[in-house]
């Protein structure tokens, strides 16, 4: 019975480590949409017991992108992704769907930042305004 609770406290730094990293990932490629387009708008949506604090959905004129985290990913999901060109392929996921394209980041992953700024502003014209220049 003396085991039982070490392996419960060695389980809890790893969960704690995992959520650090979602949440360092999210922040950063919420650095890179604001850098993009700072008129861009952040809400959380589809908030549920699950999930309380919701999902980030960027737009404008639109939604750009959701990001969510997973236990093993951070996600970011273009409304219309399909319709984007990505030449630096950083979409990685739902390539067989006619509307949404994702990016898949796991742990330790990095993201080419320029080409993500690319798409993020590639989506906003697409939305129908477009995105200043840097």
């Amino acid at each position: 019975m003396a085991t039982t609770p070490k392996k419960r406290d060695k389980a809890k730094p790893k969960a704690n480590a995992a959520a650090d990293w979602r949440k360092e990932t999210l922040a950063r490629m919420r650095a890179l949409i604001l850098e993009a387009d700072p008129e861009m708008i952040e809400e959380r949506k589809w908030k549920k017991a699950a999930n309380p604090d919701g999902v980030p959905v960027f737009s404008d004129h639109g939604i750009v992108c959701t990001g969510e985290t997973y236990k093993d990913k951070v996600k970011f999901t273009f409304a219309k992704g399909a319709s984007l060109e990505d030449p630096a392929g950083l979409f990685n996921t739902g390539l067989d769907g006619g509307t949404r394209r994702a990016i898949d980041i796991l742990e330790g992953t990095r993201v080419d930042a320029r080409a993500f700024k690319a798409l993020v502003k590639a989506a906003v014209a697409l939305n129908g305004r477009p995105a200043k220049q840097r």
